[in-house]
């Protein structure tokens, strides 16, 4: 027993490769959330400009519950492939570390337990992460990119093919459904990928590419209606959506904000992650 404890703390204390700190003297941080960024209105803003993007692509943003931690894939410069680096809020300052080895696109469990990343997964152990573990079948053979969760354990996922296909496997009595596609309304264009669902099941965002787009890949919402089955998609309009690739929609646990990322460059190497008033979304709850 005393052997395994002091190799899950070395293992955990391995996880933090590097870090950085950004105290009170040299970042703007006026709250112990949010990085401590001044909240945006209905005009998208980049986030953290001067903590995240330092000329690299910052891309697929994830926070912990509490907001205390922020996930995103960094590339460029020194770091050849994505990297996943996540900065966290600890004895009055924000501190960033990066999490190897895999840079799966993050996103964490409503209980904030679990780091999802695709079809892998972290769990957590005291103030860190466990090693990476598999879903296991059928997932492991599923060429998944960003795996979201509900507050009830549903996965709703894509697959990195052709075309795409968004999924969903609710957990009943303990264990998984095989996977189903969910509506055509949201499974229609070009490419179709980066769910995430509300925690209560509410609503879905996405990406796709669509002939009615702003350019490439646009950001589209569906809402759940009272029998059960999705809606129409909705696209977010022109204030989100641009020529670029706007894509990895997700709204904060607080419900307060909604990010995503756009894509530029000839082939996409370049990236900002955004964030807007979550009210974008809320406005269109009646186009439903």
């Amino acid at each position: 027993m005393k052997h395994s404890y002091i190799s899950l703390v070395l293992l955990v204390s391995a996880i933090v490769v590097s870090s950085h700190s950004y105290s009170k003297n040299n970042a703007p941080v006026r709250e112990n959330i949010y990085l401590g960024q001044k909240p945006p209105g209905l005009t998208p803003k980049i986030f953290a400009p001067n903590l995240i993007k330092k000329g690299f692509r910052a891309a697929a943003a994830a926070f912990s519950p509490d907001l205390k931690e922020f996930y995103f894939r960094r590339r460029g410069g020194e770091y050849k492939k994505n990297t996943l680096v996540f900065i966290q809020y600890k004895d009055d300052q924000w501190v960033e570390s990066v999490l190897p080895p895999r840079a799966g696109q993050p996103f964490i469990s409503t209980d904030g337990q679990v780091l999802h990343l695709g079809k892998t997964y972290r769990e957590r152990v005291g103030s860190g992460w466990s090693e990476v573990k598999s879903l296991g079948a059928p997932f492991d053979d599923m060429p998944i990119m960003r795996l979201t969760a509900s507050s009830k354990g549903t996965f709703y996922f894509d697959e990195a093919t052709e075309i795409g296909n968004i999924r969903y496997s609710r957990l009943v009595d303990g264990k998984r459904t095989l996977p189903q596609s969910v509506s055509k309304e949201i499974n229609t264009g070009k490419w179709t990928a980066h769910p995430f669902i509300a925690s209560d099941e509410s609503y879905i965002i996405w990406d796709s590419e669509r002939e009615e787009g702003y350019g490439d890949n646009d950001l589209y919402v569906s809402f759940k209606q009272s029998d059960g089955t999705w809606g129409a998609a909705i696209n977010l309009g022109d204030k989100i959506n641009s020529k670029h690739q706007d894509s990895y929609g997700s709204v904060t646990p607080d419900g307060k904000y909604f990010f995503f990322h756009r894509s530029y460059g000839s082939r996409g190497e370049k990236a900002d992650i955004y964030w807007v008033d979550a009210k974008v979304i809320e406005s269109l709850r009646l186009q439903k």
